[in-house]
């Protein structure tokens, strides 16, 4: 195919790319911790992309503003209202089951990756943890020729047949890291890196591990040696000739009082008073097998009630509690955050930036907490980097960009 030609899917056209392209979600990514490195000298071809070489943008992405929900944006190009993965986690109300939303029947539309390689293209895909290689790689088909797809966690597992690739660790040069690590998401960028010198795929996506922006603020060390580590990847992809677009799933928020102790809402509990024991169920999408840096508590909740609950009475009482910053019916939260209705609850509750919801306090596990808590999940971690090593062209300045527009801008709008 040529750069002339069309690959169409879930009503988005993209140009076939004349170049690699890398789309990178740098998990929890807050603008500010590429805009501290920058500052602080340790970024230095960061600095020359946004500061001529390429375009620095923001975009907003999905809400709730968690890992499944925004990496599926990213690599569908529609929000959650159609893929149809709402949370990492949700409440199979049918079936009275509380499911992990990484099953690939539970995705609703199918992705970029697929599309492109039905057409020919060369797909590789290396994410971070291993709960969102099946959704990433839905319906690809893999053995000799095929597309690749594994995460840094199971790398050491990965096989022709499953993943299209094997002998991970001897390709990439080093031992599968620790899933709480900085490595974890290092390994991501070497594999991309000798991806590229060696397969050089058209279309490849990299998706890390918010395990650094837990625990360190913008402009900390421990985040500046991570985004300097970052920074010297992205660089070789560049020298590779790929055209490296960059954003991230969600920002990131300090969620603590002056103690340092985790600023929670205890959502069940609250509910039980209001409503009566058992006669609610609070799910939280933030929940996922890997808790010990989040204690499950994040700034987004969904609730269901059971029949007879005065629904306006709770919505009400929940509104004007300190540090909510909206609760809302199901038709109201899924018309404003582009959700899918039948896999959230009767309502939706967002707390304010500083503020995490949580279930019944003996619920938590917060062992793992050894620094004060850091997190994500509402409005205030919508704003998240848009940045391409190229600049672009014939983009609408008035035009709302989503991080699943990553893909369009990079294959549409880039001027190579």
């Amino acid at each position: 195919m040529s750069a002339k030609d069309i690959v169409e899917v879930n009503g988005r056209k993209y140009c076939w790319p004349e170049k690699p392209v890398v789309a990178v979600c740098i998990d929890g990514s807050e603008p500010a911790y590429i805009e501290e490195a920058v500052t602080a000298g340790v970024m230095p071809w960061t600095a020359g992309i946004i500061r001529g070489k390429g375009t620095d943008l923001r975009a907003d992405c999905v809400v709730p503003t968690f890992t499944n929900p925004n990496n599926l944006s990213i690599v569908t190009g529609v929000p959650p209202e159609v893929h149809g993965i709402c949370g990492n986690f949700y409440y199979d109300r049918e079936h009275d089951r509380e499911v992990m939303m990484n099953d690939p029947d539970l995705l609703r539309a199918p992705t970029i990756f697929k599309a492109f390689q039905d057409a020919g293209a060369k797909i590789a895909i290396v994410t971070a943890k291993d709960k969102l290689r099946r959704l990433l790689g839905n319906r690809l088909v893999y053995g000799e020729g095929g597309a690749i797809c594994f995460s840094s966690e199971k790398s050491d597992q990965a096989t022709l047949e499953e993943n299209g690739i094997d002998n991970v660790l001897d390709l990439v040069g080093m031992d599968v890291p620790s899933v709480y690590s900085a490595e974890l998401s290092e390994f991501v960028f070497a594999a991309g890196v000798k991806l590229m010198e060696t397969v050089r795929p058209d279309i490849m996506y990299l998706s890390t591990t918010d395990y650094i922006q837990h625990k360190f603020a913008p402009g900390s060390e421990g985040a500046n040696t991570f985004y300097a580590m970052m920074d010297k990847y992205w660089a070789q992809l560049d020298n590779l000739e790929a055209v490296v677009a960059l954003t991230a799933d969600h920002g990131m928020n300090a969620k603590h009082d002056d103690n340092g102790a985790p600023d929670v809402i205890y959502l069940q509990d609250v509910l039980d008073r209001m409503a009566g024991t058992g006669r609610s169920r609070v799910i939280l999408p933030i929940t996922d097998p890997y808790v010990v840096h989040h204690g499950a508590l994040g700034s987004f909740a969904t609730v269901y009630l059971d029949d007879g609950v005065d629904q306006q009475k709770i919505r009400t009482g929940l509104a004007h509690m300190d540090g909510m910053e909206m609760v809302l019916t199901n038709e109201e939260g899924c018309r404003l955050f582009e959700l899918a209705p039948d896999r959230m609850g009767d309502l939706i509750v967002v707390s304010e930036k500083c503020k995490v919801l949580g279930t019944t306090a003996d619920r938590h596990d917060l062992s793992g907490l050894d620094v004060p808590l850091r997190s994500h999940g509402g409005v205030s971690e919508q704003t998240v980097p848009l940045v391409f090593n190229k600049p672009i062209t014939d983009l609408d300045p008035t035009r709302r960009l989503r991080n699943f527009d990553i893909y369009d801008v990079a294959l549409n709008h880039i001027a190579t």
